[in-house]
């Protein structure tokens, strides 16, 4: 299916974002939508993970981009539409050192506190920040 130039530019920062999050780290969805200028799209972010291609000459496939490194607000695994899928993150998970437990009800969980990676900005974007501040800096200091 085509997709539009915006929905296209959405997917390439999803995907990108999703990039820097560090082995044996997680995060949200909702993180990810904050990050990518979205706050208000995570089932989004959701939506391009699902749809994250599995042939490795794709630019962004599921090799290359660890969907497996983000999970839902509760620190749950979302479940997938078949059974295994939330299974085979939480292994993927688990063969970085990240543990996974079992809820109450079967859910599959990772402790934010432990393994949670929330920065403000995405570490390719800490230098540009630094420019644009210096940039701001310099202008009211001429003001």
């Amino acid at each position: 299916m085509a997709r539009s130039e915006e929905a296209q530019a959405f997917f390439h920062a999803v995907y990108s974002a999703v990039q820097e999050i560090p082995h044996g780290k997680v995060t949200s969805y909702g993180h990810i939508a904050k990050l990518v200028g979205t706050p208000q799209r995570p089932r989004q972010v959701g939506v391009c993970l699902k749809h994250l291609p599995i042939d490795p000459s794709a630019r962004f496939n599921n090799e290359n981009v660890p969907w497996q490194r983000v999970i839902n607000a509760k620190g749950v695994i979302s479940p997938r539409s078949q059974p295994e899928g939330s299974r085979s993150q939480a292994t993927a998970l688990e063969a970085e050192g990240v543990v996974v437990t079992t809820g109450a009800l079967g859910e599959l969980m990772v402790d934010f506190a432990e393994y949670g990676w929330f920065p403000r900005i995405l570490p390719s974007e800490e230098g540009e920040e630094l420019e644009s501040t210096d940039s701001e800096e310099g202008e009211s200091d001429e003001e």
